[in-house]
């Protein structure tokens, strides 16, 4: 019998919009938060409370030493679910196996080595000034806390062993559902579910269905064209979330036509995302103006929109020596035709008819674009490749709840997320603000390089995002995690029927 077949009245089976592949089973090595926000199995030294402020976990105290180093309290009786006590030991294994393995995560820790004090004491020494340090320990999917006994002698993870409030159980090679199981050691207190399945359903439309029929209870991100209609369906409840996603448009800027600062500010005037939101979005979500919500205590609040201007776009392109020679509608320059791709994934109902209708406004402005819908693996292809022009994707912005996690990641010439933009300026603010003590130092050069990033129009800002969670009603004491990576499940969430 598989893993998705076992079912008892105290079992929650989830629709997750991606698929969960064997190498999800480790969390160094995967990055949708599915074993610490969505199965629950393993955990982080820090938490986040909803205002992005740093709360304890599995540390339960933190202080820096000097500039290089920082000492960390374990909590006291916390134990794996094979039983054993967790220990300095395994945390520092799990720290130092991650920033092996994943390559996202050595700017982010800045680690030179850990030193193991007593049982429930870590020092974590930095090869430079790292003041964010506690906030990226928070970034659940690669940094979640493992007991050694877990990992096989090649290395590798095939059944993981946590601290959370639930317990791997099993995963089907072939349907690729994963089950969990109640932990009721869990050092947290009571865990009120006796299990989770969580099946991948990657076609949002297969997602509603799926709650519609019974197959399943909770899932996330239906069609926004189906809310209206599903929260009508009895037993139903359709909700919508502020949460910390963007979803963005982004550019090759190796090669012509991104390049052109000019081209990529006619895009950013060429775009109604306000007419985006209404019509192609149902209202899901906000037309985005900066990457940072509004509300996040290092926005810049005096960003200027690119409101929709098709003259000044037009303008704009003329300006950088784009114009309809030929009158076919497309704007030419040395003979050539502007045409672009614009690749987007098919997981969040949002992208692709945000893709076609950006192609739709963009034509009026005479450029061409090609949409092509593919899987996320594909476009991570074509991008290592240097095969595209242009994408659509959404990303959580505060997976590390500091303003330093996007703005390094994707916007300093070496981030491990750019797509070619380089500006020393940038370089220098960025550096400047991650060797400062002062936060308010810190914040002021955030801003700035917010100011740099909206006028030099690396990345266009579509919509704030908005989750939708739609469930049956018999689903209770489910909250919803601003700071999630998609959806948090946790040990409050409970099935009365």
């Amino acid at each position: 019998m598989g893993a998705g077949e076992e079912k008892s009245d105290n079992t929650l089976v989830v629709g997750d919009l991606f698929d969960i592949k064997a190498a999800s089973l480790d969390p160094a090595q995967e990055s949708g938060g599915l074993l610490a926000d969505k199965a629950q199995i393993v955990e982080t030294l820090v938490g986040v409370n909803p205002d992005m402020s740093l709360k304890p976990k599995l540390a339960e105290s933190w202080k820096q030493l000097d500039d290089k180093t920082w000492e960390f309290k374990l909590r006291d009786n916390v134990y794996f679910h094979d039983g054993s006590k967790m220990t300095a030991e395994d945390v520092k294994f799990s720290l130092e196996r991650a920033n092996k393995l994943n390559t996202r995560i050595p700017s982010l820790l800045k680690l030179d080595s850990i030193e193991v004090v007593d049982p429930l004491t870590i020092k974590i020494h930095t090869s430079e000034p790292n003041y964010v340090l506690p906030a990226a320990l928070h970034f659940a999917a690669p940094l979640g806390i493992i007991s050694p006994k877990c990992v096989n002698n090649n290395g590798e993870i095939t059944a993981p062993i946590g601290t959370g409030p639930f317990s791997f159980e099993s995963y089907d090679e072939k349907t690729h559902v994963m089950s969990v199981i109640k932990n009721d050691k869990w050092w947290g207190g009571k865990v009120l579910l006796d299990k989770i399945i969580i099946k991948p359903i990657t076609d949002p439309n297969t997602r509603a269905l799926s709650l519609e029929n019974g197959e399943v209870d909770f899932t996330v991100d239906v069609p926004y064209n189906e809310i209206e209609s599903l929260n009508k369906t009895s037993g139903i409840t359709v909700d919508k979330f502020e949460n910390s996603r963007i979803t963005y448009m982004y550019f090759n800027l190796k090669k012509a036509p991104f390049d052109d600062v000019k081209v990529r500010q006619a895009i950013a005037y060429g775009i109604d995302r306000k007419s985006i939101v209404k019509y192609i979005l149902f209202g899901v979500g906000t037309p985005a103006v900066g990457i940072y919500r509004p509300d996040f205590y290092w926005t810049e609040k005096d960003l200027k929109a690119y409101d929709f201007d098709a003259q000044k776009a037009k303008d704009l392109l003329e300006e950088a020596g784009w114009s309809d020679t030929n009158g076919n509608g497309i704007v030419d320059k040395n003979g050539k035709d502007l045409e672009v791709s614009l690749i987007t994934s098919p997981n969040r109902p949002s992208l692709p008819p945000m893709a076609e209708a950006i192609a739709g406004q963009l034509k009026e402005i005479g450029i061409g674009v090609n949409v092509e819908i593919l899987e996320s693996g594909v476009v991570s292809d074509r991008q290592k490749s240097g095969e595209w022009d242009a994408a659509l994707s959404a990303i959580s912005v505060a997976m590390v709840p500091d303003a330093s996690y996007v703005l390094d990641g994707y916007f300093k010439s070496d981030g491990i997320n750019n797509k070619g933009y380089a500006n020393p300026n940038v370089d220098e603010l960025l550096k400047d603000a991650a060797n400062s003590k002062d936060e308010k130092e810190r914040i002021s050069k955030y801003k700035e390089v917010q100011k740099i990033i909206l006028e030099e129009v690396p990345i266009i800002p579509m919509t704030y995002y908005q989750m939708v969670v739609a469930k049956k009603d018999y689903v209770k004491g489910y909250e919803f995690d601003y700071t999630s990576h998609d959806y948090t499940l946790t040990p409050e969430t409970y099935i009365e029927k």
